[in-house]
């Protein structure tokens, strides 16, 4: 397979859940890597959405960055095909942080919101391999482990959420991934 846009990370801590018990829908993702490398360069960066009442826009939806170049190129060169191909940019500030063995987490913080997530009792690290269209447009690899225990706050404030079957890229819906890479 000929590779024409790729992107890579370090420290991905993701979150794909929902404020609603037994919704089949994600109306949370927080997606973020303490660096992601790009044919463009590199710098902390991820996708982050919630919309907490699902007859009404979401109160924040879009690709994050510490650079703005660097966010844009995710729409239309990794998820281009997908709800997020159109998606805004974000400026943002980003940590990636290991509060304890086992717990990892995540603080971003954009315009009138701070976000933070907390992933514990993490299992142990798999390799994954995830070809193209299954589900999302592009080929994944990598390592994860799968959380056992998840949190969110926004502003502060917890936010009682629930895990969905199956996450963002096919996988678990709360993972700790130290690297991989998306290839399309």
């Amino acid at each position: 397979m000929q590779v024409t846009n790729w992107m890579s990370w370090e420290g991905g801590v993701d979150l794909v859940a929902s404020t609603i018990a037994g919704a089949e829908q994600p109306n949370v993702i927080v997606h973020i890597a303490r660096l992601v490398h790009t044919p463009l360069g590199s710098a902390a960066s991820g996708m982050v959405f919630y919309q907490p009442d699902p007859s009404a826009a979401p109160l924040f939806m879009g690709f994050v960055s510490t650079d703005p170049q660097i966010g844009a190129y995710f729409g239309p060169n990794i998820f281009a095909g997908t709800p997020f191909e159109s998606a805004p940019v974000l400026p943002a500030q980003i940590e990636v942080f290991a509060s304890q063995p086992g717990t990892v987490g995540c603080r971003v913080t954009i315009e009138g919101f701070e976000i933070e997530t907390r992933l514990s009792e993490l299992g142990v690290l798999e390799l994954v391999e995830r070809p193209f269209g299954e589900p999302l447009p592009f080929v994944q690899q990598g390592i994860e482990a799968a959380a056992g225990q998840l949190s969110l706050k926004i502003n502060g404030e917890a936010i009682p959420i629930f895990p969905l079957p199956i996450g963002l890229s096919g996988g678990p819906c709360a993972v700790w991934s130290p690297t991989g890479v998306y290839t399309r």
